[in-house]
Parts: structure tokens; sequence; C-alpha cells
């Protein structure tokens, strides 16, 4: 069934890949994007009588009020994205991720639903050989999982929504990230041929940029039957260390050498093992495995070279 899609932020990592397959399935789709990184990722749309494009910010309450009255379905993908950026600008971080945030759930009529995008890093620092699941206390250790956190509870007590907290996303988009762990390690891997690990033996969960936006698309079909809960939105086959992950990495770059510094620690203290099991439960399955992604991005990395492409 096709619906109108408000999705804020449409113009980034994740909506420059999610826009066009939303349009691709019948949608109407309007994107809110303030064109931070001055980025035209979505330059394919323009064509498309059903793609809209607003340049604006998220914070104008106005703008956001007036868009929303022309939605069936809410995709809030405007943010500060990652740990590192919303320290460098916890202002901006709060202003954006969680006043912005809540007041848009707050202006939803009951009959609007919404699909959040939500971090696990939430998840903190998990239980070693325990696997995490929707059940788990969150515990965020950065101003950005704390932010996604409390976001998700008031998506949740709205009701008519459906929050993925989703694992660390990795894979080529036309808005390309090279801060994020697999596509940074990918990225020094085919540019310097060298990585320095701190604390290898962290933990955590990947998903490809792809399968992300395959888990939306899945979640509007079955959005009556999926709402009101939250789903962890990962490979299960990558439930990785950062030695594991590079020794990954190797095997596409195979004169990658990768070193545990015997000093120093990650900033990033997140490390957690997560079952994406209630997700899978309701029919859906990763399309993009690790070494696809993997693949790609070394492809995509003999074409950039420039770190304009970080969020920090």
């Amino acid at each position: 069934m096709s619906c109108s899609i408000l999705v804020t932020g449409g113009a980034g990592y994740l909506g420059s890949i999610l826009v066009p397959e939303l349009l691709r399935a019948g949608h109407k789709v309007t994107v809110l994007d303030n064109f931070l990184f001055k980025q035209t990722s979505l330059n394919q749309c323009v064509a498309d009588p059903a793609f809209d494009v607003v340049r604006g910010d998220v914070r104008d309450s106005a703008l956001v009020g007036k868009l929303l009255a022309k939605a069936d379905l809410v995709i809030p993908l405007a943010a500060l994205v990652g740990a590192p950026l919303c320290k460098q600008d916890p202002v901006g971080a709060t202003s954006i991720n969680l006043d912005a945030q809540l007041a848009l759930v707050k202006a939803l009529s009951p009959q609007q639903g919404v699909l959040m995008p939500i971090t696990n890093s939430g998840y903190g620092v998990g239980e070693t050989g325990k696997f995490c699941t929707e059940d788990t206390p969150m515990r965020p250790l950065s101003l950005y999982g704390i932010h996604k956190v409390e976001v998700e509870k008031a998506v949740l007590d709205h009701g008519n929504a459906i929050s993925f907290r989703l694992a660390t996303v990795f894979g080529m988009s036309p808005r390309m990230r090279l801060d994020l762990l697999v596509n940074d390690f990918t990225y020094r891997a085919v540019t310097d041929r060298f990585v320095v690990l701190f604390e290898g033996h962290f933990k955590r969960n990947y998903i490809h940029v792809r399968d992300v936006a395959r888990t939306f698309l899945h979640g509007i079909d079955l959005f009556e039957t999926m709402k009101g809960r939250p789903y962890n939105v990962g490979l299960s086959e990558a439930n990785l260390s950062k030695l594991e992950l590079c020794a990954r990495i190797q095997a596409h770059v195979p004169d990658f050498v990768y070193l545990e510094a015997p000093v120093g620690e990650d900033p990033d203290k997140r490390d957690y093992i997560v079952s994406n099991e209630r997700l899978e439960a309701t029919g859906w399955r990763p399309a993009f495995p690790l070494d696809t992604g993997l693949a790609e991005l070394v492809k995509g990395y003999r074409m950039i070279r420039n770190t304009v492409y970080s969020n920090v």
C-alpha cells in the first residue's frame, strides 16, 4: 500500500540509499535536510514526481509541522550521528538529536506512524558471552546513545511506532561516511595498509546500509504487526571483535597489517554481542553479508581519497 512519507535527514548516509528505495516501492516521499555536507546525493530522485525536497532545519518546528500535516509516516533520520561528533558539538547534539526529535514525536497525531532509527550502542558494555536482546537494560555510554535511548522511549510511548536499534552500519553510499568503524578500517587498509587497534577484543555487531534500508521497507509492509516494539537490526553472523573484523578485511586486502597497541584505551567503550532474533522472526533476513560490503568498499576506495566523507 502506497503512503506519504516524510524523511528528515533524507540526503544523508542512510537516507540517500533509503529514499530511492521508498520511491521504487511506490511511496510518495518528501525529504527535509539542511545539506550540511553540501551533498548532492539525491540528484537521481528529482525526476520522480513522487519525490519532493525541502531545504531546512529539523529544529524549525513550524516547518516540520507543515510537512507533518501531509505525512502518513515519518522516518526521522536527521541527527548529528555518532559519539565523536556529538562530543564535539554537545549543544547541537542536544537540540537536534533530543529536543527536535521529542518535539516531532509530540507533534504526531495518533494515526501517524513513525519508524525511528536508534543505535544499539545503547547496550553499552554487555556481559561476556551473553547476547543483548531487546529486553536487555539499556546502559548508554555516550551522549549520542543517551539521547537515542530517551527518544526511543518517547517514540514507543507514542504507540504507533517501530524502533530499529541499528548495529554499526557499513557499506558504500552516495553520501559516504568514512568514520564508521568498518568503513574506516577498510579505508585505512586500502590507503595506509595498516591500523593500530586499541582494545581490539571489544566486540560489536554490524549491518550493511542497504540492509538497513530494506529493514525500513519491511517495517512499512508489516507495520501493524510490528508496531509498538524495538527491534535489533544487525548481521547475526557479524558479532565480531575489532581484531576479528581486521582479519576479515585482510582477506580482501592481503598486504593490510593490523597491530594491537600494548597501551592506550579506545574512547568508545561499547563492547557487546547482539541477538537479532526478534526481527528475523518477522521474516526479515539480511541480503548483504559482511564480505559483500568489504568487497564494495575496497572498490569504492579506489575512487575516494577525501576525508570530507567523515562526519568529524
